[in-house]
Parts: C-alpha cells; structure tokens; sequence
C-alpha cells in the first residue's frame, strides 16, 4: 500500500516575500537605531543648554555679590582683590577677583613700560622697544606727517590693514601690531588690559612678571619687593614702594574701578565651568545699576 505524506507545492514568490520581510526589519530596525541616536543627541543638547543657563547664572551672582561687596565701602577702603565662595542649588560656585590695576594698560603705559614687558618675556632690547614704538604708534591719534609715517610702515610690510591711531578697544587687537611676533602677543596678553585707566601698575597685585618690567627694575630691587609684598601684604604700602627706587615711576598702590572676576562654578554632576568678567564699578549713588560688565568669557564661547 502507497503512503502519501503531507505535500506542499512551494511557489517561486515565496523567496521573494521572505527577502521582502527582511529588507523590512531591517529597514525599521535602521529607523529605530537612528531615532535612539536623535533623541540621546537631543537629550545630550538640552542638558548642556540647561547646564550653561544655569552657570551663567551663577557668574551674574557672582558679579552681582562682587559688585556689592566692591559699592558698599568708601573708595578709600575698597580691597583691591578678594575671594569668596557660594552655593546656589546644583551648583557650588568660587570667585576671585582683582583691580585692573594689576596689569599694564595698553593705552595709557609709558612705552618704556611696555618695552619692558617684553624683553622680560624674552624679547631682544632693540626688538622690544621697536614693539612699544609700534603700540604707542598704534594708538596715538599723531600729527599728518607722523600718521603717515606710521601707515607707510605698515604698507611697506606687505599688510592690507593700517594702525588703528586710536586707542585699543580690546587686547585682542595686540597680534594686528607691526612685527610683533604672534607668540610673543600670546604671552604677553594676560599681563596686559585696557580697562585699567591707569598708566602704571599696582605693585601690591600685579604678578612679578609685571612689577619686573617697571623701567629700572633689577633682579634685588624685584626679590625685595616680593618679598616686603609676601610679608606685609597691603599693610605697608609706602615701604613696598620706597623698595622701588626708580622703578616707582611706573607704580602705583591703588587700584582701578574696573575689577577682573574669575568664576568656577562646579555641578553636582561633575561637570565645571570657568568664566571671566571685566565688571567697572559705579561710584554714582543715582546710578540706576551699582556696576557695568566690559568683557566677559566663559567655557562656551571658547577657553578663558
């Protein structure tokens, strides 16, 4: 007797329904990969987004609590640095802050200052004079016959760009400066400001790169003001001075209405963000606000 099995006749579309329904899943399969990448992506954004609203809040208290700790004393009494910390939900915050006057002010410093500071950062006397001749040029509203001279310069050089002959809005405008090597610029940057409206440098502040550059500094003169500054502090301002001798031309122990605040403000989740503002205070009592932001930087806009 013939047994007869179960037959199914398979029909040659078959294949193509199975190739189909893969292509299919995998299809889908790619369309889910790429929506789970878009909404960690997105997730990701929003947490940063949030991250900065938060720290730039926390750097307008800190130069809100600066301004009012700078306003509420008298200018005779008024710290010329300081450092203080605080604590605002997820985010502990640190400031430290200092007078402008610390630094050299590129439009008001006697070239000779300016010289100074860079043959202390390793420049050549006659190439660091030449440097200061170029600043002072730069930003000097000079007569016909000077301004022409001073723009010749720059033409002759191959520069499509002539001296400002007005003063320095910002330091970064300091690489724009005839001959002045672009690592030179760089280090000679943090020593340096347009804030300051002073035309010499606190000694009782200013970093010993800046008090070695004052005109007729010497390397004793230097380690005992450092050392005065060390043991004193600011309790006997007219002694550091005296130590000067005729570097004192240049300096000064007060300080300046424009204060430079460094922040760091650190999360609960790790993460850190550091900002740098420029902050004039007002010494108006009608004044609508006690204090007007000049320049301010922090992680999101590129390294402070």
């Amino acid at each position: 007797m013939r047994r007869f099995g179960a037959y199914v006749r398979q029909r040659p579309s078959d294949g193509f329904i199975l190739v189909a329904v893969l292509w299919i899943l995998g299809a889908l399969a790619t369309l889910a990969s790429i929506y789970a990448i878009y909404v960690t992506n997105t997730a990701i954004s929003l947490d940063v987004n949030n991250d900065r609203v938060v720290a730039e809040g926390a750097v307008s208290a800190a130069l809100e609590l600066t301004a009012y700790r700078l306003a509420s004393v008298s200018d005779d009494a008024r710290p010329t640095r300081g450092a203080f910390s605080f604590r605002i939900g997820p985010v502990k915050t640190a400031v430290r802050y200092r007078s402008e006057a610390a630094r050299i002010d590129l439009n008001l410093a006697p070239k000779e200052l300016l010289a100074g500071l860079f043959t202390v950062l390793g420049a050549r006397p006659d190439d660091a004079q030449f440097y200061a001749d170029r600043i002072v040029g730069w930003r000097t509203s000079a007569k016909d016959d000077a301004r022409d001279s001073e723009i010749a310069a720059y033409q002759t050089a191959g520069l499509s760009y002539y001296p400002r002959q007005a003063p320095f809005p910002s330091v970064e405008e300091l690489p724009l400066i005839l001959g002045l090597p672009p690592a030179l610029a760089e280090s000679a940057t943090p020593y340096l400001t347009v804030f300051s409206g002073r035309p010499g440098v606190n000694i009782l502040d200013a970093e010993p790169t800046v008090i070695a550059a004052l005109p007729g500094m010497t390397p004793d003169r230097l380690y005992s003001v450092l050392g005065q500054r060390e043991a004193t502090g600011a309790q006997d301002p007219k002694s550091t001075m005296e130590l000067l001798g005729p570097a004192k031309s240049s300096a000064t122990v007060e300080g300046s209405r424009a204060m430079r605040v460094n922040v760091s403000a650190a999360f609960d989740n790790g993460r850190q963000v550091h900002a740098e503002a420029v902050i004039l205070i007002s010494t108006d009592a009608t004044a609508d606000e006690p204090f007007r932001v000049l320049a301010w930087q922090d992680d999101f806009d590129g390294p402070t």
